[in-house]
Order: structure tokens, then C-alpha cells, then sequence
């Protein structure tokens, strides 16, 4: 087994000791840049690496890690169609003036080009589905497959001591304690009894983690989130990045101290422990965003609970108090401060409170409808998770949605589960006990326990029944598009795979809430990712990736892995520029930014 290289202490720094680049958090934009950054420099280019928490990966960790980023070497395996200029003609119908056109087309044109590089250079690689549709697939150039790239799994014995800094998945997210799977797993876990292919399959995953749990705390078979993770912090490993964990930035200095100078020095600190480092070629702000900053988060998502913020805890703001006192300033468009998706919460044994998204799993499925504090439908339940968690918070309906409730009855919960309930009601015993699932023996119960008028819960539920029969949804067109009729069950023999009766006792529920799964503001930029002031000048030496970077993508949720996709290619469009500073080439920089600006115009 090899032995750990990360992370170093701050301590083990010379006071003023010099890097080329400074990277300001460790989730996926973050590792990325850092990446990037000693793939630029090679060999000689110094890289620092600085996590505020004691793990590495952020939410990217914990999410599927979807990655959207069109044209690259992969697509043709499933679309040989597919151009930029569809992607682009999809972006500007999505997005339009929510974000400037140039961000866009900057990602566009360097999307490729970063995709092959990190899996030519590092550890991370890729695959990619057949189907995994656009999620605004009504509009004008959206695909149906060809886009999101997914990381491979990753084998996490190759960290060796250092697997310990991969932040584990959410345990709902688990199974078996501390078994990851994914989506080509659970169809074989469920059906082990089915199919001789399916027993293997599944057989095999549980003696891996049986072995697994002999020298670690979970399992070492890593997917999605965590996959990609492992996969960049083996490739930092590799590279000679220096790791600081459990260290936060308190002071950002420009040259002289002039309000216009560039950014020439960070002071770092690590418990009682401070040190000024020296910075050549830039820093990057890749910190996670706003959404825990509190008066930030108070401003921006008022009425907002922390608790239903399904994301990893590292994302304070506090750096972005840094740059702010330099000049740096927020993007002032977009569609909303965040990007959203419905959570349910449920304390758990150690008093900490676990957030569940739904995302796919249950909602968009047969059988399965849900309603505001009225008793009524409000959302379309098969639209993507982002457009459900702006639809309960739409102050023009003047009805409460929040909490909403998602309603199943016995066929729904045996066949998808509900949020932290799994497929055949595993787990359901102990969520009725706590109090996380309401059941009851017929809908007018339900809605009395619920505390919602039993009449209109009833015709809601009727209608829902009478629609389901038909396959048609006059009211919310739930399953008119590509992307919604995925988000339901193929195997559903109905006339619309997301629309299912509610109709077998006992019925259930749970309550949902807006949950921010992430920042969609952050600090203006070019599109170099450079950091702008409120005049529109470049900050030199400051750049911002990933949520702290103005969401490209202008607070519109169009595609699956629309945060991961531009933080990967902005985060090498960063380092490379501030690689190119640490060299002394000011002039390839300013050359790279025209041309940049030239593309994307």
C-alpha cells in the first residue's frame, strides 16, 4: 500500500515560500484547476492546492458528477450528429440574456479541448450513455444523448492512507453500510432472484464489500461523485500538488497594496498556525459559493432554511469575502441565485439532519403526484429537479407549496420507494416509526394526518387517476417530452410512463422542500474565468471556478451536469492563464484573452 503524500501541514511552509498558482477549495473545479494547472506548468510549475474542511471533493462528492461539455471525443460513440453550433443554438434558447453570450461560447469552444486533456494526462476518464437526454429537450437544438460525459468508477485502494480524504457519499446514498451503487447496479440488486446474470452481479458487489469493510470504514468500489474524485486527487498525488486541508485564506493582497495592482500574495491559516505565501501566476476562487455564508444566504434565499441545503459544508463564502475586499463583484443577471431541487429531511440517530434530494427516483414515476398545502397539483412532477424547486417557491400562485407533499400508495413505494425509503419498502418500518413517512389507510386519512382538506386531496388524487388512464395531463403536461418520459418508468405498461393511479392502500407521504444544491451567483469574470471589478476591469492574478464563478449557464438548469461541465473547462481556462502569468508571458495572456473574446464573439 502506498504511503500518503497529502496533505502537508501549513506549518511544514516557509513564511513568504512562492507557488505559481493558488487554488482556493477542493471540490471538483477546484481539483480541477489544480490539475489543469500542473499539467500546464509541467515540470517545474508550483501548485497549492487549500481545502477549508478535512476532506476533499466538496458536493461534487457527493453528486453524480455529471459532467456536460458538447463536441468531445466521446460523443461520436452515441451521436455522430451532434455539432457546436446545435449546442450553442440550445443554449441561446434555454439561457438567451441570463448570462452574456461570450461566457458560453468560451465554454463551447474550450470544452473539447479540456475534456481530452485531463483524461490524456491524469487518471481521470470518462464514459458515456447511449441516452441521457438534455433536460430541456423541447427546445431547438437539445440532443438526446451525447453531452454528459460520466466519470468511470475508481478503485479507492489505489489512494492507499489517502482514501480517507475522499468525502463520503451521504449514508441514504449507501447501502449495506457503506456500499456505493449506481444506476447499472440496482436493477441486478433488486432482481438477484431473477436472473442467474443478476445473482453475479450482485454477489460480486457484496463480497468486494465485505472485504472492503475488513481494513476500511465503507467501501472502496468508488462511483460518480466519488469516482471522480478519487480519480483527481490520485492525479494530484501524481503531479506533486501540495494539499492543505483544514485551511482557510484570510487575506488577499494586490501588488503595493494598489487597488489595482494584481494579486501577488495570500495568507493562509491553519489553526494557530499563519503563513504568507507568494503567489506568481494567480489565484483561483473555487471555494463552493455563497449558500452557507449567513448573510449572504439571508440576502439572497430569504425564508431558505441551512437544513435544506443538501450541499457539502465547506462552501462558507468566506473567501468570497476576500476577493470582494480587492474589488471582486457578483454577476448581476440570471434566472435565480441558485440552482434547486425538492428535498425531504429526516433526523438522524446522531441528531444530525439528513437532506434528501429527488431527483429522479420517485416523483417523475407512476403512482406518484404531488400537491401544495391546498391538496392541489402545482408542478409538472416529471420536470427537472431545479424547475420543481422554483415552482414551489413561485410567489405567484399565492398557494403554499412549501412543504409540498409527494403522495404514493403500496405499487409506488414496492417499485420506486420514496426519497430515503428504498424499492420494496426497505427501510420503510423505521421511517413510519421517526416520523419521516405518513401513511394512513385511505386518502382523506392521509390528508387529515397531513393536515390538508381530505376533499380537495381526494378530487386531486381521482383526477390523477382519470388522467392516468388515458396517458394525458391537461393541466401540467406531465411526460410530454423526451427528458420527462425518461424521468418515469419504461417498463411501466401504461400509456405514459410517468403517470401511474394512486389507488392501492396504504397510501404515504413525505414533505418536500426547496432545497439550493447550489450557487448560480457568483463573481463577474471574462471569459478567461478572470475575476472582474465593478468597472469591468480585470482583476490580474483572481480568478473564480465552479460556484464561484457567475453560473455561465445564467441560473438556467438546461442539461444534467451544468455546474460540473463549465467548471471543469473554466478551471482549465484558468490555469492556463495563470500558468502562462507565472512564466512571465503577459503577452500570450492578453493574446489568449482576445482570442477568446474573437471566439466567442
Amino acid at each position: 500500500m502506498p504511503k500518503p503524500t497529502l496533505p502537508r501541514p501549513l506549518s511544514s511552509l516557509a513564511d513568504d515560500e512562492a507557488f505559481d498558482v493558488v487554488v482556493l477549495g477542493a471540490g471538483g473545479a477546484g481539483m480541477s484547476a489544480a490539475l489543469f494547472a500542473a499539467i500546464d506548468g509541467r515540470p517545474a510549475t508550483r501548485v497549492l492546492l487549500v481545502e477549508s474542511t478535512a476532506h476533499v471533493g466538496g458536493t461534487t462528492a457527493w453528486s453524480a458528477a455529471t459532467t456536460w461539455i458538447p463536441g468531445t471525443h466521446l460523443a461520436p460513440q452515441v451521436n455522430r450528429d451532434d455539432t457546436l453550433e446545435r449546442a450553442a443554438t440550445f443554449l441561446d434558447a434555454a439561457v438567451g440574456e441570463r448570462s452574456p453570450r461570450a461566457l458560453r461560447q468560451a465554454f463551447l469552444a474550450a470544452g473539447a479541448a479540456a475534456a481530452a486533456k485531463i483524461e490524456q494526462h491524469s487518471q481521470v476518464k470518462y464514459r458515456i450513455r447511449p441516452f441521457h437526454p438534455d433536460y430541456l429537450s423541447e427546445l431547438e437544438g437539445s440532443t438526446l444523448c451525447g453531452r454528459a460525459l460520466e466519470p468511470l468508477p475508481f478503485d479507492g485502494r489505489q489512494l492507499g492512507a489517502d482514501f480517507d480524504l475522499v468525502r463520503p457519499p451521504m449514508p441514504e446514498f449507501m447501502v449495506l453500510g457503506g456500499m456505493m451503487v449506481d444506476r447499472d447496479d440496482i436493477p441486478h440488486m433488486l432482481g438477484w432472484h431473477r436472473s442467474f446474470a443478476s445473482f453475479r452481479h450482485a454477489t460480486r458487489l457484496i463480497l468486494r464489500h465485505l472485504r472492503d469493510r475488513l481494513t476500511h470504514d465503507r467501501g472502496t468500489r468508488l462511483l460518480m461523485g466519488n469516482a471522480l474524485v478519487g480519480r483527481l486527487l490520485l492525479s494530484l498525488r501524481e503531479r506533486g500538488v501540495t494539499l492543505l486541508t483544514e485551511t482557510r485564506a484570510v487575506e488577499l493582497r494586490r501588488a503595493g497594496g494598489r487597488a489595482s495592482g494584481p494579486v501577488t500574495a495570500i495568507t493562509l491559516r491553519q489553526g494557530n498556525v499563519s503563513r504568507r505565501v507568494r503567489v506568481n501566476g494567480g489565484v483561483v476562487l473555487a471555494s463552493g459559493g455563497f449558500n452557507r455564508h449567513p448573510a449572504k444566504r439571508a440576502a439572497r434565499l430569504p425564508g431558505i432554511a441551512p437544513d435544506w441545503c443538501p450541499g457539502a459544508p465547506g462552501h462558507t463564502g468566506q473567501a468570497h469575502e476576500l476577493a470582494e475586499a480587492i474589488g471582486a463583484v457578483y454577476g448581476q443577471t440570471g434566472m435565480s441565485d441558485c440552482f434547486w431541487a425538492p428535498v425531504s429531511l429526516r433526523r438522524r440517530k446522531d441528531g444530525s439532519t439528513a437532506t434528501f434530494p429527488h431527483f429522479v427516483f420517485d416523483r417523475a414515476k407512476p403512482h406518484m403526484v404531488t400537491v401544495d398545502g391546498t391538496g392541489e397539483r402545482f408542478v409538472n412532477e416529471s420536470t427537472s429537479y431545479h424547475l420543481f424547486g422554483l415552482a414551489m417557491q413561485d410567489e405567484n400562485k399565492n398557494k403554499p407549496s412549501i412543504p409540498a407533499y409527494l403522495v404514493t400508495d403500496r405499487q409506488g413505494m414496492h417499485k420506486y420507494g420514496l426519497g430515503m425509503v428504498r424499492p420494496r419498502g426497505i427501510g420503510l418500518n423505521d421511517a413510519l416509526g421517526d416520523g419521516y413517512v405518513t401513511s394512513a389507510a385511505t386518502i382523506a386519512e392521509l390528508a387529515g394526518k397531513l393536515g390538508l382538506p381530505a376533499a380537495k386531496l381526494e378530487a386531486t388524487i381521482a383526477k390523477l387517476n382519470a388522467c392516468a388512464a388515458d396517458g394525458i395531463d391537461p393541466d401540467f403536461g406531465r411526460g410530454t417530452t423526451a427528458y420527462q418520459r425518461a424521468n418515469g418508468d419504461a417498463a411501466w405498461t401504461g400509456k405514459n410512463p410517468s403517470l401511474g393511479p394512486i389507488e392501492q392502500a396504504p397510501f404515504y407521504a413525505v414533505r418536500l422542500y426547496p432545497g439550493d444544491i447550489g450557487a448560480a451567483t457568483g463573481f463577474a469574470t471574462d471569459t478567461q474565468a478572470r475575476v472582474l471589478d465593478a468597472g469591468g476591469r480585470v482583476i490580474e492574478g483572481l480568478y473564480a471556478v465552479g460556484n464561484d464563478m457567475h453560473s455561465a449557464m445564467g441560473g438556467v438548469y438546461p442539461a444534467p451536469g451544468i455546474t460540473i461541465g463549465p467548471g471543469l473547462v473554466f478551471a482549465s481556462l484558468a490555469a492556463a492563464s495563470a500558468v502562462r502569468r507565472a512564466k512571465g508571458d503577459y503577452a500570450a495572456t492578453a493574446a489568449e484573452a482576445t482570442k477568446a473574446e474573437r471566439v466567442a464573439a
